[in-house]
């Protein structure tokens, strides 16, 4: 046997219980064809000298919105902390864009203004040319307006959207500025045709755009399968095109959203799309659809996540679930349903009655139409309460967390204000569910979060800043190894791959890294992880990305890209 390529030298983690390490590893047609010792390893036609570094399965991230990747024609508002930093930021770019007709700007922070939301007013006269300015927080679930914008939308003669809910003062009636429920909203038929027309950042073309960056940034982070969590159907057709134009470098797995209200023929809809492109799926298999992406409720943040108990800061508040039939119990019926269809379902669930609500519908599911192994999951994970922990395992359900999400520089403030200190012990409990025996898929949740998976690893295992301050939490730090088995071996099963993902081992396809050094030399200092990168990452046997370092430079570095380059610049020294 003559191998394609042979890299070796290495210290290859493999997550294979049968042969945990190896020195080399041999690629054939795509797959992996040889694990063992440099001395023993066939010929090769191409060799790569790894000198020590790490090789480890491709990063598998479960939950990674590539169609939320940064906009060249928005205002970053990443790092800005403080309501001056905002407004400088979006006047210097308003004066640069006289051409725009809005102006938008990505990733504020909920705390950007100390004991109130922000408003229209906190986006006065910041563009002498009066033009309406539409802002999206870090998480995409709010909407910042100034009163231009709430005039052109017609919220401010009080007209409604069909992409959010305009808050109003409660004495007044008059629309604060703020929008919430939008991205739950906003990938509606509905909403995503109304944002298509008025919000410019919505153009199917610069959609396409940002997917093109993301996936240029995934490939360049070691990340060989992506899942993107919610596509509607209406922006399917950008994935087939980038397909086509050989933009999915990495593999794509997308999830087709739900909307709340849809019906039973919608739900045959989603059916018929999945046997349709698994008839017609491409020899290489970069792009697949399902599972159903769902939500339980929304987020902590603004108080509209499903809590079991008032938030600690609002008394008589508990948010609220995103189905509200059936007495709040009208996702169980249709996940029941999607169920019976033979379909997987990824729920977002946040609070920890929207995390119950959600094991109860897949509980349900699984009694009522006899299945089983379907693997449905629940998303973030964020607030869980005890009783439900156990749960995760007994029904073979994947949490997919994202470990950047736990990190004190996103949380300390609005969310550890709003769940209150007596219920921080529920807060991202990675190691509890691993060690019950659940599957933990991670993810970045780019944009929500960097997508660069080092820094998800830094984030288990020290609960801390990027800086490294404010570590909290402790006893659910997650070491290294662990972290990476749940970003491949974990993430590979989640989506029922771990006959092809995850792992190393001969017969499997060949979707791995080559790191830029050895992580595990990091393992009891978690900062030398940032400091590390993807050096190569293959995906089926072929180089689609290389730094140049050990093999011939593919593709350009990720920091490079124009419009992803912001975030990667500065990906280890920022936070929400």
């Amino acid at each position: 046997m003559t191998l394609d390529t042979l890299i070796t030298g290495a210290r290859v983690r493999t997550f294979d219980a049968a042969a945990p390490w190896a020195e080399a590893v041999g690629v054939a047609d795509g797959r992996i064809a040889y694990l063992g010792s440099a001395d023993a390893a066939p010929a090769a036609r191409r060799t790569v000298q790894a000198d020590g570094r790490l090789v480890t399965p491709g990063v598998i991230d479960s939950h990674n919105h590539l169609l939320l990747g940064f906009d060249e024609d928005a205002v970053s508002l990443e790092g800005a902390h403080t309501l001056d930093e905002v407004r400088r930021r979006i006047a210097d770019f308003a004066a640069r864009r006289p051409e725009l007709p809005w102006i938008c700007a990505e990733n504020a922070v909920y705390a950007v203004v100390q004991g109130r939301r922000p408003n229209a007013a906190d986006l006065a006269g910041l563009d002498p040319a009066g033009r309406p300015m539409f802002v999206t927080t870090y998480d995409q679930h709010s909407v910042w307006l100034n009163d231009a914008a709430l005039r052109m939308l017609g919220i401010a003669a009080g007209g409604e959207i069909a992409w959010g809910r305009p808050e109003r003062d409660a004495a007044t009636g008059e629309p604060t500025g703020w929008v919430t429920d939008f991205y739950t909203s906003a990938m509606t038929e509905a909403g995503l045709a109304e944002l298509q027309r008025d919000i410019p950042m919505y153009s199917p073309e610069r959609r396409y755009r940002k997917l093109q960056s993301s996936m240029r940034m995934a490939t360049a982070l070691g990340i060989t399968t992506v899942v993107e969590p919610q596509v509607p159907l209406a922006e399917l057709p950008l994935f087939e095109r980038a397909l086509a134009e050989g933009v999915l470098s990495s593999r794509v797995i997308a999830a087709l959203f739900h909307p709340v209200g849809a019906d039973g023929a919608f739900r045959a809809r989603l059916r018929e799309t999945i046997d349709r492109a698994a008839a017609e799926a491409d020899a290489e298999g970069l792009l697949r659809l399902g599972p159903i992406k769902l939500y339980a409720d929304d987020v902590i943040e603004p108080h509209t996540a499903l809590m079991l108990e008032d938030y600690a800061n609002r008394p008589g508040r508990r948010g609220r679930p995103s189905y509200a039939g059936n007495g709040g119990r009208e996702l169980v019926d249709i996940v029941t349903e999607l169920d019976r269809l033979g379909l997987q379902t990824h729920t977002h669930a946040t609070g920890d009655g929207g995390i119950r609500l959600a094991l109860d519908a897949i509980e349900q599911a699984q009694r009522v139409n006899g299945t089983s192994d379907r693997r449905h999951g629940v998303v973030h994970v964020e607030c869980l309460h005890p009783d439900d922990l156990p749960r995760f395992a007994e029904l073979g359900v994947t949490a997919a967390m994202q470990p950047r999400h736990c990190s004190p520089d996103l949380v300390a403030g609005t969310w550890m204000e709003n769940v209150g200190e007596a219920r921080w012990d529920r807060a991202w409990r990675f190691r509890s569910l691993l060690d019950s025996g659940a599957t933990v898929a991670f993810s970045s949740d780019w944009q929500v979060g960097e997508m660069d998976p080092l820094v998800g690893v830094f984030s288990a295992a020290t609960r801390a800043a990027l800086d490294g301050t404010d570590a909290w939490t402790a006893a659910e730090r997650v070491g290294l190894d662990r972290s990476l088995e749940a970003y491949t071996v974990h993430g590979a099963r989640a989506w029922h791959l771990e006959g092809s993902r995850g792992r190393l081992a001969v017969g499997m396809d060949a979707d791995l890294v080559v790191w830029s050094g050895d992580l595990y030399a990091h393992e009891h200092d978690p900062a030398g992880l940032l400091g590390e990168h993807a050096e190569v990452t293959m995906v089926g046997g072929r180089v689609v990305h290389s730094l140049g370092a050990v093999a011939e430079a593919v593709g350009s570095a990720a920091a490079d890209d124009p419009a992803a380059g912001r975030e990667l610049s500065d990906a280890h020294a920022h936070g929400h």
